[in-house]
């Protein structure tokens, strides 16, 4: 097995977006309404399960190329832990405009009413921002918020009082962000970001006014707002746990192989990920390569493959170990979790 080239994947989606991928990739936008690009995706659209789904170069779908060779594409640690799931999505993110305030359930959340093994715990790395000095994003409340007050809110869509109960975080490019299931948050537009999260496609709306979704109508999952609202992490984020949510370039350690560890340790149980460039190296595994700057290749068992910046590379654990080369390569590694970490 090689590892694989991804063009762009951008399904249409209800908010706007779409040009700063374009500009990565070095590639023409269909329309403004593209903000989401699915790399190596086995995860659908929840409202249309073809949508966002990878295809590969040979016309496979992805989970029915993983489906027919399982040990091949995710190694049999990762079979015996996740079976035929990948246990990872990733995204390209292009905030065109501000996203509305939600926030997505937990795993025992999905499994006791959605009939899923994952939730949707996400992380972001920020690539970019349309000011020079940083985005803002909106993670968690800053008092705890009664249950009564949160569905008054979303009810008569009083988007002011939810976004003044935000903690708004300034970002900028090179900056990690981990968004924990349950807690509330938005994303201002003009922030542009690599998003892992769990292969599902959940979100309880929050905020629906002036975007396309009916909000109580599909807001809640189809599982009404009484029920829905138990998802929502209601408490108050200290400024200090906030902060412990986000890390900076120069906050990410140093691991073997020469690589970078870009998430808090509370990611792990969710999904992994490494910045490396020129010189590093890799164990087999499956994984989301988001090559973000440079040039060069990727040497696997058997041959080599070209990589540029703005090109995504799907890598199967059938590729064996992996190496960069390159020049001024700067490479995000996206990794499902470690067989052996803990569910949750």
């Amino acid at each position: 097995m090689r590892p694989l080239p991804l063009p762009a994947n951008q399904p249409r989606h209800f908010y706007r977006g779409g040009e700063a991928i374009a500009r990565f990739r070095g590639v023409r936008p269909p329309d403004d309404h593209r903000p989401e690009d699915w790399v190596g995706s086995a995860t659908g659209r929840i409202d249309d399960a073809s949508a966002g789904v990878t295809v590969l170069p040979d016309g496979r779908r992805l989970p029915d190329a993983v489906a027919a060779d399982p040990a091949g594409w995710l190694g049999p640690e990762h079979v015996r832990r996740f079976g035929d799931s990948t246990a990872l999505l990733v995204k390209l993110l292009d905030a065109g405009q501000r996203l509305p305030v939600h926030c997505h359930p937990s795993r025992a959340f999905a499994r006791a009413h959605l009939g899923s093994a994952f939730g949707k715990t996400e992380a972001w790395l920020v690539l970019g921002t349309a000011d020079q000095d940083g985005g803002t994003v909106r993670i968690g409340f800053r008092e705890e918020v009664p249950e009564e007050r949160l569905r008054a809110w979303s009810a008569e869509q009083d988007v002011a009082a939810m976004l003044a109960a935000t903690n708004p975080v300034r970002v900028r490019a090179g900056d990690a962000v981990l968004i924990p299931a349950g807690i509330p948050h938005s994303i201002d537009a003009g922030v542009f970001v690599v998003e892992l999260q769990e292969p599902t496609d959940f979100s309880v709306m929050l905020e629906w006014k002036d975007f396309a979704p009916g909000g109580d109508e599909s807001g809640h999952l189809d599982l009404g707002w009484d029920l829905a609202l138990q998802c929502v992490d209601r408490r108050a984020w200290s400024p200090d746990e906030v902060a412990a949510l986000v890390r900076t370039r120069e906050q990410m350690p140093v691991t073997g192989g020469g690589a970078r560890r870009v998430l808090p340790e509370a990611a792990d149980p969710f999904f992994r990920a490494e910045l490396a460039g020129d010189g590093a190296e890799f164990p087999p595994g499956f994984a989301v390569l988001v090559v973000l700057r440079g040039a060069g290749e990727l040497r696997f068992d058997g041959g080599s493959l070209p990589v540029r910046g703005g090109q995504t590379v799907l890598v199967p654990y059938g590729a064996g170990g992996t190496s960069l080369r390159g020049t001024g390569l700067d490479v995000l590694r996206c990794l499902p979790p470690a067989p052996e970490e803990e569910q949750k």
